[in-house]
């Protein structure tokens, strides 16, 4: 997650809960991936290669915005995937280096 303006972080290890708060909301337009939202309060658990119960981070397909529900990375193939859902259970699977390139921040 590109996050350049983080005000706060916290990480509690018993459940692996973490907490970020930024200065305000930012958008960012991936080549491949389209435009996503960062909020201003990001709230996930964390897993072996996955965030569960994601808040805060949404996505635009098609005119619509989705909020990402769960993230998480199968790296048992070649080449490696992330997959990506929303809370209704509706996902999408992009190569890993979808996610690697370089970011161009949206006013």
């Amino acid at each position: 997650m590109p996050l350049n303006h983080l005000n706060e972080f916290g990480y509690k290890k018993t459940t692996r809960f973490i907490g970020l708060k930024q200065e305000k909301a930012f958008k960012y337009l991936f080549k491949k991936l389209g435009l996503t939202s960062y909020g201003a309060e990001i709230t996930t658990l964390t897993g072996d290669c996955q965030l569960k119960r994601l808040t805060g981070v949404k996505s635009k397909e098609m005119m619509i915005w989705i909020t990402l529900f769960d993230v998480f990375m199968d790296d048992t193939k070649v080449p490696r995937k992330n997959y990506f859902a929303n809370l209704m259970g509706f996902s999408q699977s992009y190569l890993t280096t979808t996610v690697e390139d370089e970011l161009k921040e949206m006013k």
